[in-house]
């Protein structure tokens, strides 16, 4: 009998883990997980571990500061996960198997204000910097506007990337048709690869709090609407492009947030194409359903429901919103990593 997460993956998903844990990474792998991804959340959850502080040593002794010594820990974990990938990466050709590596996120605090010419040119920087001899490492960059302005750069430079934070089709169709625009200044697309990560359980909670109106047949369906509807247009936009590898979506944020919620309804709601980024602790409660997934990526709930959604929702208000908490969310944990790193140096000291 075939396991829950086999079956996912059977349907047609392919199962990516979201961490860098080398032990999670060993034990989804065994699961059948062919790529991970990293954030500065999972590097600090890591770091508390204290299973890191030789390495941290090692680092301090170097003489590196608290900012180098974040970027090289994460540099090593990464590395780490795809020796572990490497030979799913090279028996698809380059179709799957990777580990997303993301870009400084400082570079949107509001705090420090970069201004946006700036943050696209760190971005174009950092991107080739950090993707150099890499075969299996993508580069994770934000749908901001210093982000999606560096996108068909990079992309022409060769770098494989994973454009993030993505709520609403508006964003996903920018940072497709700049990647696709570097893509075709490449000399070969032998091997570009590209992916979208759009969030889906943060666009329910958001509903939840900013659009109570919906009725309970709606509620709670709009993250994975949305993410179906651009999962769509993906695979309508590269038919008839003629790339070798698959340019896919990522089901992202596929933990629930509500309590009352199964564990796999979003897992579920996708099964059966591309690639979702589930938390371990959401696969080992899918493992541990008993349930066999079918194909569900291609199903819409009722046209009754899909007309509320488009009555009541507004996608501009939702992306402003969402993109605010979105930013912040992706500066504060790399002040909080920053700010571990700064008490680990002292404690290790004494």
């Amino acid at each position: 009998m075939t396991s829950p997460l086999r079956s996912l993956i059977a349907a047609g998903t392919k199962l990516w883990l979201d961490s860098i844990d080398p032990e999670l990474v060993q034990r989804n792998r065994a699961l059948g997980a062919t790529g991970a991804t990293s954030n500065p959340i999972i590097i600090a959850d890591l770091i508390k571990t204290g299973r890191f502080d030789q390495d941290l040593q090692s680092l301090m002794r170097d003489g590196l500061d608290d900012e180098a010594i974040a970027w090289q820990l994460t540099d090593m974990l990464v590395r780490q996960a795809q020796k572990v990938f490497q030979p799913v990466w090279q028996s698809t050709n380059g179709n799957d198997g990777y580990v997303s590596f993301e870009l400084d996120p400082l570079l949107e605090d509001p705090a420090l204000n970069v201004p946006v010419a700036e943050r696209t040119r760190k971005y174009i920087e950092l991107g080739k910097h950090w993707s150099a001899g890499h075969t299996n490492r993508m580069i994770k960059i934000p749908a901001t506007p210093g982000g999606l302005a560096a996108v068909e750069d990079l992309t022409a430079a060769g770098v494989t990337l994973n454009v993030t934070l993505i709520f609403t089709p508006r964003q996903y169709e920018i940072a497709r048709d700049g990647i696709w625009r570097g893509a075709q200044k490449r000399g070969s697309l032998a091997s570009f690869k590209s992916v979208y990560s759009i969030f889906v359980s943060r666009v329910d909670v958001y509903t939840e709090q900013q659009v109570p109106q919906l009725s309970p047949a709606a509620q709670g369906l709009v993250g994975i609407v949305n993410a179906k509807r651009i999962w769509q247009m993906n695979r309508d936009f590269w038919a008839n492009k003629k790339v070798p590898l698959a340019q896919e979506m990522i089901f992202a944020s596929t933990g629930t947030k509500k309590a009352s919620d199964k564990a796999w309804k979003y897992v579920e709601a996708f099964a059966g194409a591309d690639i979702e980024t589930n938390p371990p602790a959401t696969n080992d409660l899918v493992e541990a359903s008993g349930l066999t997934f079918t194909r569900q990526v291609d199903q819409m709930p009722a046209q009754g429901v899909l007309d509320e959604i488009d009555r009541l929702v507004d996608l501009q208000k939702l992306e402003d919103v969402l993109m605010t908490e979105g930013i912040k969310k992706f500066a504060d944990p790399q002040k909080a990593l920053l700010a571990l790193i700064a008490g680990k140096r002292k404690d290790l000291a004494k």
